[in-house]
């Protein structure tokens, strides 16, 4: 049986998710898809700073090719809502975000996880067309979702799990913030996982900033 998990954002009325505040800056949503034989759907929303709007409020670019993400799918940020953070040194150790990660698998007990190329694609298409819609969601502006583009890599999944945050400063703040949320923390403690990419997408002309993308799996 095909278990599907999700941590997603508050207005993911469509999926129906419930929410909760958290206590982190910046938003963050997690997803993780495996063929385990269980079944369950869980919803957080992580806010710092400022409350979020609705789906259909925000940012949005005139002249972007048509939106099939699915309506109320996903999160916009309110103009200015964090105009005052900055984000100058702002940048993606790809070995370094790793190593933390492992780090907090090994207190749990679990195998380490290493970095994979395809996984790492998966997470940078993500991540770009986020920062072009200027937004945080599972969903692609084509409708895809994390499962449909750890395939598209030509990656074989038996496994996988995607977490996203949108205008956290640095690795570290994302991590807090994604340990600190049940389902977000769930995805970095798969004990069947093996592999991971992870990436960071900047648009200082955006109201979210910064755009990262983790995604966790195994092959089969």
């Amino acid at each position: 049986m095909l278990r599907v998990v999700f941590v997603a954002v508050a207005a993911a009325l469509s999926l129906g998710l419930a929410a909760c505040s958290m206590n982190t800056t910046g938003l963050s949503s997690g997803f993780a898809e495996s063929n385990s034989v269980s079944s369950a759907t869980t919803g957080s929303l992580s806010s710092g700073r400022s409350s979020l709007t609705g789906s259909s409020s925000g940012t949005q670019v005139a002249a972007l090719t048509p939106d099939k993400a699915p309506s109320g799918s996903y999160e916009t940020a309110p103009r200015g809502a964090l105009s005052g953070r900055d984000y100058s040194a702002t940048q993606l150790s790809p070995d370094r975000a790793r190593d933390l990660i492992n780090q907090y698998r090994a207190e749990k007990g679990l195998k380490p996880l290493k970095l994979n190329a395809a996984l790492t694609e998966a997470a940078k298409a993500h991540s770009r067309d986020l920062a072009k819609w200027d937004r945080i969601s599972h969903y692609g502006s084509d409708g895809s979702n994390p499962w449909d583009r750890v395939k598209r890599t030509g990656y074989k999944p038996k496994l996988a799990a995607e977490n996203v945050g949108t205008g956290q400063i640095s690795f570290d703040e994302v991590l807090v913030g994604w340990k600190e949320s049940e389902g977000h923390n769930k995805n970095l403690l798969l004990a069947d996982a093996r592999e991971m990419g992870l990436a960071l997408v900047q648009d200082p002309k955006t109201e979210f900033k910064s755009f990262w993308t983790l995604v966790i799996g195994s092959a089969m």
